[in-house]
């Protein structure tokens, strides 16, 4: 089985938000692991430069999911514009790319 390993970036707006899409990302198999970190985040939002904690959420999966996580992130999270990156992974640990390979 030839499987096409990524990172999806994610943020959201607090850790209870970022915990729920990570869980039900794993629960649902979309993702073989996802780690939550604090953030600070500038960006330009309606006109305005805006500066906000966020929680990011690096989530690591097979992009031939992608299309079901991405859908169940949005149904999970509160913004109108969620950040959904993915991004091919083109070199790993064997060890943990075996890990993900079993998800």
């Amino acid at each position: 089985m030839v499987v096409n390993f990524g990172v999806v970036l994610v943020t959201a707006g607090s850790e209870a938000e970022a915990e729920k899409i990570a869980r039900s990302l794993v629960e649902n198999k979309l993702a073989a692991c996802a780690s939550l970190s604090p953030i600070r985040s500038i960006y330009s939002w309606q006109g305005e430069i805006r500066s906000d904690s966020e929680w990011q959420l690096v989530i690591k999966t097979d992009l031939a999911k992608f299309e079901d996580l991405k859908t169940k992130i949005q149904e999970l999270h509160s913004y109108e514009v969620p950040e959904i990156i993915a991004i091919p992974i083109v070199a790993g640990s064997k060890a943990y790319l075996d890990w993900m390979a079993q998800f």
